[in-house]
């Protein structure tokens, strides 16, 4: 519901690229006919071929003949830094697809934290005594304890700076839609994209849902300091909730928009809210030590569990809604079916959690097997909380992000102001800083590859049609990297099910095959460049005007 009103501030009125939401309306028009006969013909054969590869390099990587990613780390100094780089063939989509500003603006963020940061803190006395003379590990672990806190302080101020800039069109929004809903009561037509699950309903639900979530609150502090003082402590928690609920869809949703739902760091939003509600809980439950911490800290989860929840449905909703809109969807349809899958969500995930817990286990917890998942994410989100209720968080960290975040924005607005092509938005940067490398690093080559295509296409006798068959082929290879993970995923469920032990290389052929890297490296790159190239050839043979586009928005929407 908190994504139903940010749909008029996010999607129809913004021009944030959506990469994975593009991608879908172009696999949507192509499949429906949109387009005239040459355009579809070459645009489906791009999609085709480019999945085809994308799907095959997956498969072949998780068959251990080539590698998934590569990286390097070596001694900068006292301390060390690293190079990597995940071989993902869906990252050149996305990076093709949110375009150069932010690929620059995440590499930005990336030359901070591995160039910066990371050879910093590193060669600190605290970080090498906790390494053992191994220079992977003390990367890994100065990333992990330092520059990903510092970064999730610089997300912190750009979300910030994002939700006072998007406020007035998620205000525009909300207004618009109260009048969608009072012409649509006065029996005033209006078109089919146009008409929201009316506001009344949306609000009225999100108020609805406080009174289960209340009542699992109380239920789950029973026991610890708060079943003491529990009524205002409940209270003032969904009060917080349904605060920080608007805060987060926002913030996600644009993240979301900026660089797709699948690169979107939600875990740096969490850090957020757990912040918030530890101060809360700090604030009211002052002096208490031992198994009360304890209890307050699974309290503070427990409510940024809510919160995400929140995160990663409008982080997914966002880019449904925007396919949605470059197809002519009708909002208020596609809102109904998007409820529908939240509650096939929670039914289908409780159980392949525990599937994971049984088959894996996560690190850290009773019980855990030898290569049980390290799940990072939740680690540093559980260790920010316990560090604010026991006081031993190291805020200076957060407050270097913060003053980061702060130098990149008036960077960013000196660059809007003084020039009409040039920006660098702080989020982005914010997002380079916080993900590992191997998840980032394509994103602006990919970006560039994108530029350069599109720069070569201005020059064709029908950019329109040229630019668009790139956009199909980078499409190709998110949907096929994509399918092709899902599909995986229900392989290793199975023989987990069938109580094969793979520890999720159910696939794997062989094992630390020697040129597995190498080999992987001239495929990849070799694969994207034919691809490219073939798609150029396919393209400058373009007609010189579109042809007549079919007439199919009936089936469409």
């Amino acid at each position: 519901m908190y994504s139903v009103p940010l749909r008029r501030a996010l999607v129809t009125g913004s021009d944030l690229p959506y990469p994975e939401g593009v991608a879908a309306a172009e696999v949507l028009k192509v499949g429906a006919g949109v387009g005239g006969a040459e355009e579809n013909r070459k645009g489906l054969t791009a999609i085709l071929y480019a999945s085809l590869i994308s799907a095959g390099y997956f498969v072949l990587s998780k068959l251990k003949l080539v590698a998934e990613s590569a990286s390097k780390a070596f001694a900068v100094g006292a301390g060390g830094t690293q190079v990597a780089n995940g071989l993902s063939m869906a990252l050149i989509g996305v990076g093709h697809l949110v375009g150069m500003a932010v690929g620059i603006a995440m590499l930005v963020g990336m030359l901070i934290s591995w160039a910066g940061i990371v050879p910093y803190f590193s060669g600190t006395t605290e970080m090498l005594s906790s390494a053992g003379g191994d220079v992977g590990a003390l990367v890994s672990a100065t990333f992990r304890e330092k520059a990903r806190i510092i970064g999730a302080g610089t997300i912190g101020i750009a979300a910030i700076w994002t939700l006072l800039k998007i406020i007035g069109p998620i205000i525009k929004g909300i207004t618009a839609a109260l009048a969608a809903n009072r012409a649509r009561g006065s029996g005033q037509a209006l078109d089919i994209t146009e008409p929201d699950l009316p506001i009344s309903i949306v609000g009225g639900t999100i108020l609805a849902a406080m009174i289960p979530i209340g009542f699992m609150l109380y239920n789950f502090a029973q026991g610890g300091p708060i079943a003491v003082n529990a009524a205002p402590t409940i209270i003032l928690t969904v009060i917080y909730i349904l605060v920080a609920g608007v805060v987060i869809a926002s913030v996600t949703g644009y993240m979301a928009g900026l660089i797709g739902a699948s690169n979107s760091p939600i875990s740096g939003v969490g850090i957020l809210s757990v912040l918030g509600i530890a101060l809360i809980l700090a604030a009211l439950y002052k002096g208490v030590d031992g198994d009360a911490t304890k209890a307050l800290v699974a309290f503070a989860l427990f409510v940024t569990s809510i919160i995400f929840g929140i995160a990663t449905i409008a982080n997914d909703n966002l880019q449904d809604l925007k396919t949605g809109q470059l197809v002519g969807a009708t909002p208020w349809k596609q809102q109904v079916a998007l409820i529908f899958g939240v509650i096939f969500g929670a039914l289908v995930i409780p159980p392949i959690l525990d599937l994971l817990n049984t088959a894996f286990t996560f690190a850290g917890a009773p019980g855990a097997k030898e290569g049980a998942l390290a799940a990072p994410q939740a680690a540093l989100i559980s260790t920010i909380a316990q560090g604010v209720l026991s006081g031993t968080l190291d805020w200076s960290l957060i407050g270097i992000g913060g003053a980061i975040g702060a130098a990149v924005i008036g960077i960013d607005e000196l660059l809007r102001n003084t020039t009409t092509r040039y920006s660098l938005p702080a989020l982005a940067v914010g997002l380079g800083m916080y993900l590992p490398m191997e998840l980032t690093l394509l994103i602006p080559i990919g970006a560039l590859i994108g530029w350069l295509y599109n720069r070569w296409a201005e020059q064709q006798s029908n950019p329109a049609f040229v630019e668009r068959i790139g956009t199909l082929l980078a499409t190709g290879l998110i949907v096929g990297e994509s399918l092709m993970g899902v599909a995986y995923a229900g392989v290793v469920a199975g023989a987990e099910r069938a109580g094969v032990e793979s520890s999720g290389e159910v696939l794997a052929l062989v094992e630390n095959f020697a040129w597995a890297v190498p080999l992987g490296l001239v495929l990849f790159f070799g694969s994207i460049a034919w691809l490219y190239s073939w798609t150029r050839g396919q393209a400058k043979d373009a007609p010189l005007h579109d042809e007549p586009v079919a007439k199919v928005e009936g089936e469409v929407r």
